[in-house]
């Protein structure tokens, strides 16, 4: 077994577990671009070893009762018949030079709309914040709210998820959740990462599925992935309560961007320039964002006031009780 894949899927795995995004869009890059396994054999792997890790966490928001399986189920009406049919897809591009070739543009693609939806997502939540903070809106409901379910749109998502999952194995855990959030903002982040988790493993099973009979799985990649990953995964959540999760979040956007463009076969230059450029102009935009919202433009000093604010309160709660005699 290849023990330095193991590794590699190892740390795919911690960072699935600190942001909760899919494996996909971090594994099937790093099989690409640092081990040199063609594209197809990269996604086949990857889907086999996604179907084997998947069920663990669903099981675990089944006992939650975070999921909602209304949802789940109109889902998977979308999503596995079209995940089956991105690997057909993929073999309808001809000969096994342009297979290859297809699949790296389109997980470029996949990618690139990786990267924007995860800025989306902490627009989405930037918002959400902002109306529960200052009143500009109608708080977030606190109790598991039961939400009416919209099965056109939700089906489509799921098809549109299914067909980009079949072809790159990215999406499961991105683009889905961020359309789930589109759809139903009323839905609590619990329930919107246990509905999407659950909705997965039939998804990942189909493309799987499809992949194994059509596509180029090679065991000998998906074995490492699967020893890697799981224990990686475990890791990651235990440190996700630890660490900043935005930080994270906004590297890994950064790493996806980079894999996107060399992906589309850009050159080391102009990718570099690139790369530059977004360094150079997103906190800009994001500071400038965040005091649109009424917030501070640095995350830093956001957190310094709310701790402080709860040291005040603190005091104030100690005075109130040594003034009505307490101990």
């Amino acid at each position: 077994m290849d023990w330095w894949l193991a590794l590699g899927a190892l740390a795919v795995g911690i960072v699935v577990g600190l942001t909760g995004m899919g494996g996909g869009a971090l594994m099937t890059p790093m099989l690409v671009l640092f081990f040199g396994i063609n594209p197809l054999t990269a996604v086949s792997s990857d889907l086999v070893a996604a179907a084997v890790m998947k069920p663990v966490g669903s099981v675990v928001h089944l006992r939650r009762g975070t999921v909602n399986l209304k949802l789940v189920g109109w889902l998977c009406v979308g999503s596995v018949p079209a995940a089956f049919c991105g690997v057909l897809v993929l073999k309808s591009f001809g000969d096994a030079a342009q297979v290859q070739d297809g699949v790296k543009i389109a997980l470029g693609a996949a990618l690139l709309l990786s990267a924007a939806l995860l800025m989306v997502r902490a627009y989405l939540r930037l918002v959400e914040r902002a109306r529960t903070r200052d009143g500009r809106g109608e708080p977030l409901p606190q109790e598991r709210p039961d939400v009416a379910v919209r099965p056109i749109p939700t089906l489509l998502l799921g098809a549109l998820g299914g067909l980009i999952v079949g072809m790159t194995s990215v999406g499961s855990g991105s683009l889905i959740i961020i359309g789930l959030m589109l759809l139903y903002p009323g839905l609590k982040a619990s329930q919107l990462v246990g509905t999407d988790l659950v909705q997965a493993v039939p998804l990942v099973a189909s493309a799987a599925i499809g992949h194994a009979l059509f596509g180029d799985l090679d065991l000998g990649v998906t074995l490492p992935l699967i020893v890697g990953g799981v224990p990686g995964a475990y890791i990651g959540a235990r440190l996700s309560a630890q660490l900043p999760g935005g930080i994270v979040r906004r590297a890994l956007a950064f790493v996806l961007l980079a894999s996107a463009l060399k992906m589309f076969g850009l050159s080391n230059e102009l990718t570099g320039i690139l790369l530059l450029a977004v360094l150079l102009i997103a906190p800009v935009v994001w500071m400038a964002i965040r005091r649109r919202h009424g917030f501070p433009a640095l995350a830093s000093v956001e957190i310094r006031q709310v701790r402080e604010q709860r040291r005040r309160e603190e005091q104030e709660r100690e005075q109130r009780d040594a003034g009505s005699g307490g101990p």
